[in-house]
């Protein structure tokens, strides 16, 4: 009975190791990494065996019972794992496997040893190590291998037994018969079966070249062009096997029912012919027949038929989504065009056949014409049907860019499919590889195309704004051609290399950033802003969609969690601080939860939320925005801004103390808005009369302007009046209005010039409570963007200079008192028409 020890297993996936043989092997699973790991601490020594299935994960049912101990001679890790190098040292039988660690299976083993003949002088014996010498040398010169290294692989090894080991190891043949092979331990027998699996293989290899010469006869040199497709016909013959092309017959079935045009059609029929006339074992047989599928598979001519019910889709549009009216308008101006176009080409058609019917020529000339006339109308129209809008949706996140669109697809009765460009950085990922390349495949474009099926679906280029530029091309400019509704009828891709039609696609592109999009990719789409949400809106917003979907994740009936408006404006106004309503999902998902909690615990069976409840559920507000300043202060000027997130407002402050006339700014300002700053200051030391500073507030003063909060960075130009404002206070000692807004940039002459971002500016103004702002007069035009419930609330004062400014910001003792007086006798303003409001907004007060 031979020794027996217990060593790591190295499984092994279509090889076997023999003794004596040098084999190089890839370790990359973590149970296979952590057997070696466990053998190179120790004494180097593997049990590798073969698996019956090729699987990742090996177990003891897939083991064969024998298997070969290797010793580790060199060892390489690279990326994925290790490189090894084993030598094979003999035969071992496994008793039993068990696993030690996560993943590492161990062995306990018995040795297995050869059987040597016992009469090794036998000439029987020595006449068939000779020949399977002889045969095993044969059949390596017919593989081509160099003689030399032949005669010194045969003559490195003397042992017969060594030698059937070899020749085994280097025989093709599948696992099963090799694992066969090693389990013969009489060197005899082993000896006797290498023999005959090398007679085979030797027999194979006769039999080909006399395939080959059968076909060469019949051929001749006429037809040499033919080679290729008549040896795979004489190799089918011979084994039987006449039905394994049947594959390229289907392929011509499909490809005949596919609305190709004449090019297209003519490329595919070339790829078809080269196929057959491929072998099925080459590689460039994979490559023609992966093409073909992929031309097979795209829809040509299949496109869904679009739902051109205006009332129906409007009624989809409202349910999935609160708000978003432009978009919406957009979506039913399209199909409303879509609508008429078809009804009008019907028209068109069956006038034309009346017409055509009432001619008096003869009856075959009529019914040319008429064929002729009625193609000539529906090729007409169908230019302009079917010609799909290409938007694109800007505004911060949260706002529902991606979530309508779907809702889009969903009106239209189309089918939807979504690429998302976050991070591309590949020409390749827009218009895809030349078939040249090993892996080659088409692009994104038409990889969703092959997926949604349809001609004509809604096609979502998901965050279009964070395409990157690398030495692998700029996939914005590939993106040029599609969203070109000029030249997307034929997009090429490259791994196609034949035109294809997306011009039926309604493409809708999205982004956060608009400014980040190249100028001419910009210019190809139609833009639709989507800006934030009033808090109105996301309380509409909340009630409607995001609680009840929370209160169904979270397991929760709708009567067992009651939150009214003023808890859900707590958590709006104490929770979040976004121009969308992802915050908001989010935090009311947390309190359903919490909810749910308490009700699975059986502590409560509903829950009526109120504003302390939700402290006590979300803990201490987390938001603070800035508020309207308490009083009236010398030097301090409330401005706007717009970021991302939304809009708000902010304090300029302005002090000036005794030094060398300098300019001090502070607050992480960019160099924008510190120009700003210079120029506020230069216009005040120009116009010190006309605005009442003394002439010896300005002597020998330094002033400083600080922007909180210090953090975080600033620039811009919108806050040039605000700065202005404050500087012109500090100097001339007049106090600042507590509930005035402002915005806009200033020249050194004192004009005030437009700005951007002012619905968002104007809602974070009135979040904040302030109740009357200053606008550049250039953007009275954009006040009609605001919402009703907002326009209310607000007086707006439309300027073009900074002396405006100043008589409407700064504090007027004798002003104040004809205002209080006004109001005693119902003149202040409040609940004016909107449009009187505008009106009065107009004005420039003295």
């Amino acid at each position: 009975m031979g020794e027996r020890y217990s060593l790591p297993v190295l499984p092994l996936r279509d090889t076997v190791v023999y003794p004596g043989v040098a084999v190089p092997i890839s370790a990359g699973r973590p149970g296979t990494v952590e057997s070696v790991q466990e053998a190179l601490e120790g004494d180097r020594r593997l049990f590798a065996v073969a698996q019956r299935e090729n699987v990742d994960d090996p177990h003891p049912d897939i083991l064969y019972n024998v298997g070969t101990v290797v010793r580790i001679i060199q060892t390489h890790r690279v990326r994925g794992g290790m490189q090894l190098l084993v030598q094979g040292e003999g035969r071992a039988q496994a008793l039993s496997y068990f696993k030690d660690g996560e993943a590492m299976l161990q062995a306990n083993l018995m040795t297995l040893e050869r059987l040597p003949p016992s009469a090794p002088e036998d000439p029987a014996f020595q006449a068939m190590d000779g020949e399977l010498r002889e045969r095993a040398a044969e059949l390596g010169t017919r593989r081509g291998v160099p003689v030399e290294a032949l005669n010194q692989l045969i003559q490195g090894v003397d042992d017969p037994g060594a030698f059937a080991d070899l020749v085994a190891f280097y025989l093709e043949l599948p696992t099963e018969d090799k694992q066969d092979l090693l389990e013969i331990l009489p060197d005899d027998e082993r000896m006797r079966a290498a023999l005959v699996a090398v007679e085979r293989e030797l027999a194979r290899i006769e039999a080909q070249e006399d395939i080959q010469a059968k076909v060469q006869e019949e051929l001749g040199e006429r037809q040499r062009e033919m080679l290729l497709r008549e040896q795979i016909k004489q190799i089918q013959k011979e084994l039987g096997d006449e039905d394994e092309r049947n594959d390229v017959e289907e392929l011509r079935e499909r490809v005949a029912e596919l609305e190709l045009t004449e090019d297209a059609r003519t490329e595919v029929e070339r790829e078809l012919k080269r196929l057959e006339r491929t072998s099925p074992q080459s590689a460039e047989y994979q490559v023609i027949r992966t093409f073909l599928e992929w031309v097979t598979e795209l829809p040509w001519g299949d496109r869904t038929e679009d739902k051109l019910d205006l009332h129906k889709a409007a009624d989809i549009l409202e349910e999935d989504h609160y708000g978003l009216k432009d978009v919406k308008d957009r979506i039913l101006e399209f199909l409303a065009v879509r609508k008429l176009q078809s009804e009008r080409a019907l028209e068109d058609e069956e006038a034309e056949a009346t017409a055509a019917e009432n001619q008096d020529e003869p009856e075959e000339a009529s019914d040319t014409v008429e064929e002729e006339k009625v193609e000539d109308a529906v090729d007409g129209v169908d230019d302009g049907i079917g010609r799909g809008p290409i938007l694109l949706f800007g505004g911060p996140p949260g706002t529902g860019k991606t979530s309508i669109a779907q809702s889009i697809a969903r009106s239209l009765g189309r089918k939807y499919v979504r690429i998302s460009l976050g991070g591309a950085r590949d020409e390749a990922d827009i218009r895809g590889h030349r078939r040249t390349y090993v892996g080659a495949m088409p692009g994104r474009i038409i990889q969703g195309m092959r997926q949604v099926k349809s001609k004509n679906p809604v096609f979502l280029l998901d965050e279009v704004d964070k395409l990157g530029v690398s030495f692998q091309g700029d996939p914005s400019s590939a993106l040029l051609e599609v969203l070109d509704p000029a030249q997307n009828s034929s997009f090429t891709d490259h791994y196609l290399g034949i035109p294809f039609d997306l011009s039926e696609v309604l493409f809708i592109a999205t982004a956060n950033y608009v400014d980040r999009i190249p100028a001419p990719l910009l210019d190809r789409m139609e833009r639709v802003e989507f800006v934030g949400y009033t808090e109105n809106e996301k309380l509409e917003i909340a009630k409607r969609y995001l609680l009840p979907r929370q209160e169904k994740q979270a397991g929760l009936r709708e009567e067992e969690l009651e939150v009214g408006d003023d808890a859900l404006l707590s958590v709006i106004q104490q929770y979040t601080r976004e121009s969308g309503v992802r915050q908001l999902e989010r935090e009311l998902g947390k309190l359903s939860r919490k909810v749910a909690r308490k009700i699975a615990a059986g502590e409560v069976e509903e829950v009526d939320m109120d504003e302390e409840k939700i402290r006590d559920l979300l803990g201490r507000p987390r938001v603070h925005p800035e508020q309207m300043a308490p009083t009236d202060t010398v030097g301090v000027a409330t401005g706007m801004f717009y970021t991302p997130m939304g809009g708000d407002i902010m304090f300029v402050e302005a002090s000036v103390m005794q030094g060398k006339g300098g300019l001090v700014l502070t607050g992480q300002l960019g160099d924008v808005m510190k120009e700003s700053g210079r120029a506020a200051l230069s216009y005040a030391k120009a116009q010190h009369d006309q605005l009442g500073i003394p002439s010896e507030a300005l002597e020998n003063r330094e002033v400083h302007i600080h922007v909180p909060a210090g953090a975080v960075p600033k620039d811009g130009p919108s806050a040039g009046i605000t700065m202005a404002t404050a500087l012109v206070s500090a100097l001339s000692g007049k106090r600042v209005r507590r509930d005035v807004a402002m915005t806009g940039e200033l020249t050194l002459t004192g004009r005030v010039l437009p700005i951007g971002g002012l619905k968002e500016k104007v809602l974070g103004a009135v979040r904040a409570g302030i109740t009357e702002i200053i606008l550049p007069k250039d953007n009275e035009a954009d006040l009609e963007d605001l919402p009703e419930e907002v326009a209310e609330e607000l007086t707006v004062h439309c300027v073009e200079d900074l002396d405006s400014v100043i008589k409407i910001a700064l504090v007027n003792e004798r002003r104040r008192a004809r205002k209080a007086k006004g109001a005693s006798t119902g003149g202040s303003g409040k609940g004016r028409s909107a449009g009187s409001k505008k009106k009065a907004g107009k004005e420039i007060r003295a």
